[in-house]
């Protein structure tokens, strides 16, 4: 049976989610789709890629191993067919500003692509909080940025939407919330809550617990991600960030697991700003179209 694209899309999306029914929710598929798509898979390999368990689907050994020939070979066709952009001639320099969890889990790839698609461009890259990069670009220091656009309310500047990261609740593993597919801001109010402060993280999460009638018992605030990661899959608390910082496994190799939340819950918002009513330059215009076929975006600058 011949390894299909739609195989290793299914596969990777269930192992990230450690659950069928989320990575069915996430593709907008039955869970009959991808189960039928993974046995076909481990047929095909010859090796059982996942363990079923209660909580969900834990990787093999195989599976480990085969996850990571998964994300090469999606790299290489999403390359492969979405890296015809503009005239890869042109030249200058771009300076681009971004905020830390853009430039730690959205930008070092694309960067890296914009970098061998246009070889003549020097793309000077700079982290630097939301409001040191709003100042930035209205005073000409940078040309563009990459940032969470939905903190930007700033009318002298132009913010297009690249990608959508949608927010869930993390827990560790066997955590009992697990039982349910969905979950509201009262169950989570009863948990002890690890509160992210970097980006603004603090201030998106309380504009929607404000919204409901529960508070989350916060019993630490942390700039840290990766203390995040940690103190959840260790079962210390639970907490509420995006698709985009999520990872299955804490540095200590403990797992994560997530659930959909049911209340109002806005998704992080990442994109492309620069100073409204100016004309774009060839290597900003380059770097826009970049991300507008990258992410099959119309024309969509507010």
């Amino acid at each position: 049976m011949a390894l299909s694209l739609r195989q290793l899309r299914y596969f990777v999306a269930t192992a990230e989610l450690g659950q069928i029914s989320q990575a069915a929710v996430d593709l907008s598929i039955s869970q009959s789709a991808v189960t039928t798509a993974i046995k076909e898979l481990e047929q095909t390999v010859g090796a059982s890629l996942f363990i079923r368990a209660p909580h969900g689907m834990d990787l093999t050994a195989a599976g480990r191993q085969f996850l990571s020939h998964a994300y090469d070979i999606l790299k290489k066709v999403d390359e492969a067919t979405h890296l015809n952009v503009v005239n890869n001639e042109v030249e200058g320099t771009l300076t681009v500003a971004a905020t830390y969890t853009v430039i730690g889990y959205f930008l070092p790839l694309h960067i890296e692509r914009l970098r061998r698609l246009f070889p003549k461009l020097d793309i000077q890259l700079f982290e630097l909080t939301r409001e040191s990069i709003e100042e930035g670009l209205l005073t000409n220091r940078y040309d563009m940025s990459v940032l969470l656009t939905s903190n930007i309310l700033n009318p002298s500047l132009v913010t297009e939407k690249v990608l959508s990261s949608t927010r869930r609740l993390w827990v560790p593993t066997q955590h009992h919330l697990l039982q349910a597919d969905s979950v509201g801001l009262e169950e989570i109010a009863e948990e002890p809550y690890i509160m992210l402060t970097v980006d603004e993280a603090a201030h998106s999460s309380l504009k929607y617990w404000s919204a409901s009638p529960y508070q989350p018992q916060v019993i630490l605030r942390t700039s840290s991600v990766e203390a995040v990661r940690s103190l959840v899959a260790n079962g210390q608390g639970v907490a509420i960030l995006s698709d985009m910082v999520h990872r299955p496994w804490s540095l200590e190799g403990r797992r994560i697991e997530t659930i959909n939340v049911r209340d109002p819950v806005p998704a992080m918002d990442v994109g492309l700003a620069w100073r409204r009513n100016i004309e774009l330059s060839p290597p900003m215009l380059a770097f826009r179209s970049y991300f507008q076929q990258a992410f099959h975006l119309p024309g969509n600058a507010r």
